[in-house]
């Protein structure tokens, strides 16, 4: 199935790590993860988080969501991209 304008390398149904901020109160994705051990994605909203705040869905659910993040499915292993707001550019930097 193609997925219309879907950027990554990794499946849509890739589970990924988010916060309920982004997922259930609309916050823009400020802080993007691929680890390096394992290839996990992890999409983030900046703020500090509690094991309860966090939410495992897809990577097609992340990018519909937030299509910008889709700029980053070049993001090496074991980088981190974030911004200060949703209309920042991207600072890309090795963990």
């Amino acid at each position: 199935m193609m997925y219309n304008n879907y950027p990554f390398y990794d499946a849509p149904d890739t589970a990924v790590i988010t916060c309920r901020h982004i997922i259930e109160d609309g916050e823009h994705v400020l802080y993007v993860s691929h680890d390096s051990d394992d290839g996990m994605w992890q999409f983030l909203c900046g703020k500090s988080h509690d094991t309860d705040d966090a939410r495992v869905v897809s990577l097609l659910d992340i990018f519909s969501t937030d299509n910008s993040v889709g700029e980053l499915y070049k993001l090496p292993l074991g980088c981190c991209a974030e911004r200060d707001n949703a209309d920042s550019e991207w600072r890309i930097y090795r963990n």
